[in-house]
């Protein structure tokens, strides 16, 4: 029997798991996770029209650690069947070990889709091998920057910090793939030059669930903020975050965003065996 550490709360706004890391909960007593639930409601509508965004699941590894899953392996297949079976759009991202992504790229396959793959910002020459062995099931492909700021993932898997000049090589090489190159963790202006410098297919506006040390803030707050300049130098702008409600994903649907994702949401209906037809209220 799985002992999940998700609280399942009537809504998850980050205050039912303050403090647990590993867990369900945000960095920073919960923080930056609070702030996401909170801010969708103050932030004004924007002014985009044309956007028609989709719902998709955010990458999410650690199962056993992070959500009390009982099976590591499992719940990447149990995941990607919930999602293949609501029609809804996926992303696995990897970690350590390996077979997390491994077992991530089997279940995409498993369940004949294709995913937005996000690899950890390691040094290039392993960037590129893991996007290699994802290059099958690729529907997008991205640096997930975001993960160099967990002091203990950063020394556990040799991540670096990267730099436009690193992120060239990557993006290089995946368009002579025709796969669309992600920046994942827009959250800060030296991340909005980023994007201003490479031009990427999508620039991912995230702070990882307020689950990273970083400034404060919400993503609701730099999305109402930046979107205009970002929307200037990408072909995409996606956003993850806090969305709880219909009327949160139409106000980031307002700003021009096409791909809205959720990850605590999808975990808690999965573990209570929910369907993901009506995740949103």
């Amino acid at each position: 029997m799985s002992e999940y550490k998700c609280r399942f709360c009537p809504v998850c706004l980050g205050r039912g798991c303050i403090g647990q890391l590993p867990g369900m909960g945000g960095e920073g007593s919960s923080r930056n996770f609070i702030l996401n639930c909170d801010e969708w409601k103050k932030i004004p509508y924007g002014n985009y029209v044309g956007s028609n965004a989709i719902l998709r699941l955010a990458p999410m590894t650690g199962a056993e650690q992070n959500m009390g899953y009982a099976d590591e392996k499992q719940y990447y297949f149990d995941m990607m069947k919930a999602c293949a079976e609501s029609n809804t759009a996926i992303s696995i991202g990897d970690g350590t070990p390996d077979c997390k992504l491994l077992w991530g790229i089997e279940a995409v396959k498993s369940v004949g889709k294709k995913a937005a793959v996000f690899i950890k910002p390691y040094e290039n020459k392993k960037i590129l091998e893991r996007m290699e062995w994802a290059e099958e099931i690729s529907e997008y492909s991205g640096i997930d920057i975001d993960a160099f700021n967990i002091a203990t993932m950063r020394n556990a898997a040799h991540l670096e910090k990267k730099t436009a000049e690193n992120l060239r090589e990557v993006q290089k090489f995946l368009a002579a793939r025709n796969i669309p190159f992600v920046i994942k963790g827009i959250f800060t202006d030296e991340d909005l030059e980023l994007v201003r410098e490479l031009k990427p297919d999508v620039a991912f506006v995230s702070n990882h669930g307020g689950r990273v040390p970083t400034r404060t803030g919400s993503v609701a707050e730099f999305l109402s903020q930046h979107a205009e300049k970002i929307r200037k130098n990408c072909g995409e702008i996606w956003v993850d975050g806090g969305i709880r409600t219909k009327a949160d994903f139409e106000k980031a649907q307002s700003y021009g965003v096409t791909n809205i994702l959720l990850g605590r949401p999808y975990v808690t209906a999965l573990c209570k065996k929910e369907s993901f037809e009506n995740i949103l209220k």
